[in-house]
């Protein structure tokens, strides 16, 4: 609220941007009746580790950088008509790191582990650990074997000699008998 009510005591110059700024959501903040400038609410509403997971979006560079010094706060801006999400700042890849270390598991108690592990017999062996490495090898060695020859029995016949097939021959029609009929058939 307090963002749109400096929109409209800046006049004519940013219609525009109040217009946009009036299409989103508006959320209520603490100051309803002495209305501060936009920065300073901005940074109001958001306050310490961003509870309500809110997106600056701005072209303030000084604003920027007062919410680059707070953690978890993501800020957007905009880059020749593209809307750009900025990198995240130091002070929140720092907060993510000490969040991540706090929830692992205390060094003492990763021996401790360790050591039950060893006793129950659970323990990994490192020669388990490894794995064969995949070498280049040649061709494969059944496409290289010698093709077998049948073998034949003493009562029969090779193959070659079993049965000679029969030729089927066709039977052509005569080029007589075939001016014959089509004579038959003109008259």
């Amino acid at each position: 609220r307090c963002v749109l009510k400096e929109l409209e005591s800046l006049g004519k110059a940013l219609y525009g941007a109040k217009l946009i700024a009036q299409r989103f959501q508006v959320r209520n903040c603490s100051h309803h009746k002495d209305a501060v400038s936009g920065s300073a609410c901005l940074l109001s509403m958001i306050g310490e580790g961003n509870p309500h997971h809110f997106f600056i979006a701005t072209q303030d560079q000084d604003l920027a950088n007062k919410v680059k010094k707070k953690a978890g706060v993501p800020l957007l801006f905009i880059i020749q008509n593209t809307m750009v999400l900025d990198k995240p700042s130091p002070k929140s890849l720092a907060f993510v790191q000490k969040l991540q270390t706090s929830q692992l598991v205390p060094e003492h108690q990763k021996q401790s582990i360790v050591q039950l592990k060893e006793r129950g017999g659970l323990a990994k062996q490192e020669g388990e650990k490894r794995r064969k490495r995949k070498r280049a090898g040649g061709p494969n060695p059944l496409s290289c074997l010698k093709k077998k020859k049948k073998k034949t029995q003493e009562g029969q016949e090779p193959s070659a000699e079993k049965k000679k097939r029969r030729k089927r021959k066709r039977n052509r029609v005569k080029a007589e008998a075939v001016q014959s009929v089509q004579k038959n058939e003109e008259e």
